[in-house]
């Protein structure tokens, strides 16, 4: 039967109608399933579709967890599920369906879970919008010109829009920060080593890159962290161990916080009047809370930040190329792959190993310096991004001059790399809409490892100004 009341419920209120038997898992799954056949030919953020074995679950005995008959999706980077290709959104990639599930995905399966399939992503994850030539590109929601962000556009698409109201994310630049402010969403990055990216690696990207989940409440990102956040011994190293229950620590009101806040870019220069506007609002909202707020931005050289980020970025694709390659035997070359990503791949095979750590150990530099600022300051409010939310080829992705490509990309994406190079958790809060109707996020960044002062704080945010009843009007 059709379930109209659906949209309402965020992914605990759901989980929780089923444990009630108030709705059956399999209605909740042909909901979710006929909102994506409704919406997903609008919106594009859907790429594999496994909605026949997402019924058959649904009409099976689930696992009794705490997501128990809650749809989801997964992004097409690193989430393998066992029948589904994995291709990071690259022609380059094979469609070979996974044999087993990553840690994380049989982590999610074990929580009740219901997978729906893969999501809308640029090639390889590496831009800040979601335009891929293998699938197209995504659409936002609120405004079907404008770009849902990137890397995680897909997933951060289809909560938005009420297909799913949670979906597995990674960030590794960014990825689950800029598609949530794009789309208005919750979009907590955690802290590097919170969650395991096993079976198949040790880390991503020497740990910038992690997994999580964006989602339309608090709540329900503080209960994924639970389920996905438990120590795999085999991986290289962890996170501080969370001090009990994210769910059940944002039931209980932060301390009052030292909040510093940033309305400029690093450098000093302004960041469009929308994403200023948005800052100073929170910062105000903060401040009635009882917190204490004041102007103040870490010493960070930016253009030191951006040369040595793109070092391990473009490394990283380069081993990503060559990992296809060796097992694949394809060769890599224009043809098979985008323009961005090829500047970036041959920027990675001309670095030597000597400039890589160099890049590593300047980067780790920001780590301490950051830590410094939050002896100080228990957290640090930026805008998200630098402008609101571009139209769809605005970036051009077809150049292989890097500086071409992503010099426009960097002044929009002006915050969220700082939290990759160094470790540190941050969260994309949806507070503020433009008069264009478009959302536009900021950003809370904690100590590394404290996720819990970002989540109580932020629940404490969504109780005095919700966003739960803002829809796309689709």
């Amino acid at each position: 039967m059709a379930f109209s009341e659906y949209g309402n419920y965020d992914a605990l209120g759901l989980a929780k109608l089923v444990a009630a038997r108030k709705i059956s898992p399999r209605d909740v799954i042909d909901e979710a399933i006929a909102r994506a056949e409704r919406l997903n030919p609008k919106l594009n953020a859907i790429v594999f579709q496994a909605f026949d074995r997402a019924r058959d679950a649904a009409r099976g005995k689930l696992p009794k967890g705490p997501f128990a008959g809650v749809p989801t999706l997964l992004k097409d980077m690193r989430a393998g599920a066992i029948g589904m290709p994995t291709r990071s959104g690259s022609r380059f990639s094979p469609d070979t369906p996974a044999d087993h599930d990553a840690t994380l995905v049989a982590r999610y399966r074990a929580a009740g879970l219901v997978l729906l399939g893969k999501t809308n992503v640029p090639e390889f994850g590496i831009v800040a919008t979601t335009e891929p030539k293998l699938y197209g590109a995504c659409r936002n929601p609120w405004n079907t010109d404008y770009s849902v962000g990137g890397s995680s556009g897909g997933s951060a698409c289809s909560v938005a829009a009420g297909i799913v109201p949670i979906a597995h994310a990674t960030d590794g630049g960014g990825s689950i920060r800029i598609p949530a402010a794009c789309c208005g969403l919750v979009g907590l990055k955690v802290s590097r080593g919170r969650t395991t990216v096993g079976p198949d690696v040790g880390d991503s990207l020497a740990g910038f890159s992690v997994d999580h989940v964006v989602t339309r409440s608090v709540r329900d990102s503080a209960l994924a962290l639970d389920v996905g956040c438990p120590v795999d011994f085999g991986d290289p190293y962890f996170a501080l161990p969370p001090s009990g229950s994210y769910l059940e620590g944002i039931k209980r009101k932060p301390k009052r916080l030292r909040i510093a806040v940033t309305t400029t870019r690093l450098d000093g220069s302004p960041v469009h009047a929308d994403c200023a506007a948005a800052v100073k609002k929170a910062a105000k909202l903060c401040e009635s809370l009882g917190h204490h707020v004041e102007e103040k931005t870490p010493p960070v050289d930016n253009a030191s930040l951006i040369q040595f980020f793109l070092t391990i970025w473009a490394v990283g694709t380069a081993a990503g190329v060559a990992a296809i390659t060796l097992f694949t035997g394809r060769t890599p070359s224009l043809e098979n792959l985008e323009g961005l990503t090829w500047g970036l791949y041959e920027k990675g095979r001309a670095t030597s190993a000597a400039q890589y750590v160099i890049a590593l150990q300047m980067l780790y530099r920001i780590g301490r310096m950051m830590a410094r600022f939050h002896e100080t300051y228990d957290v640090w409010l930026t805008p998200t991004l630098g402008m609101p939310p571009v139209k769809n080829g605005t970036f051009d992705l077809d150049t292989t001059d890097m500086d071409k490509g992503f010099g426009p990309m960097t002044d929009y994406v002006a915050y969220t790399a700082i939290q990759n190079a160094t470790g540190q958790p941050a969260i994309n809060l949806p507070l503020h809409w433009n008069k264009e109707g478009l959302p536009v996020g900021v950003q809370f960044v904690g100590r590394a490892g404290d996720e819990m002062t970002l989540l109580k704080l932020a629940a404490e945010l969504e109780k005095a100004q919700p966003w739960a009843h803002r829809y796309p009007k689709l």
